[in-house]
């Protein structure tokens, strides 16, 4: 746990606040913090250390943000879930993020 916040109390209460007041640049309920991601490299390359076969995933509103999308295959998740009105901008994110990702390795 980074935050520490129960998405119950922080939606309903102060987090709209802090976003407001640039406390937060966003809710991080909806997008992943660079902290995060920086979080989850380390948990995904220590884990497939151990286990080279393991399979990560993310699922939620982070899985229908394309910032997210994007940050998830950088640091090399295999899957996003997300609610289905949602599902095609994520799967328009992933390609982007895939094109992208096949650009830097050609370089």
């Amino acid at each position: 746990m980074t935050f520490g916040y129960s998405r119950d109390d922080a939606e309903g209460g102060f987090l709209l606040k802090y976003v407001e007041d640039k406390i937060l640049p966003y809710n991080p309920f909806q997008s992943l913090d660079p902290v995060i991601v920086q979080e989850m490299d380390m948990a995904v390359k220590l884990g497939r250390k151990t286990r080279p076969d393991l399979k990560v995933g993310i699922c939620g509103e982070h899985g229908g943000d394309p910032q997210s999308i994007h940050d998830c295959h950088r640091i090399g998740l295999n899957y996003v879930s997300c609610s289905p009105f949602r599902v095609p901008v994520a799967r328009l994110a992933a390609a982007q993020a895939a094109l992208e990702g096949a650009a830097e390795r050609d370089k």
